[in-house]
């Protein structure tokens, strides 16, 4: 499964349970957050800081 920057965070989750600690590794901890369940990767991504193009490449691997 290829994930994608318009991917909800709910649905990589429950497609791939071991991205959790990928994302957490880039610093976003509130997985479980009624926000993390409507968010695409990219809009968590940029309201974290993140790097959405090296998250992307680490949730891939």
């Amino acid at each position: 499964m290829k994930v994608t920057k318009d991917m909800l965070i709910s649905d990589l989750l429950e497609k791939k349970p071991e991205a959790a600690q990928i994302l957490i590794q880039h610093g976003m901890g509130c997985l479980g957050c009624p926000s993390a369940q409507f968010e695409s990767i990219e809009q968590a991504a940029l309201v974290h800081g993140m790097d959405v193009e090296k998250l992307l490449e680490d949730l891939n691997k």
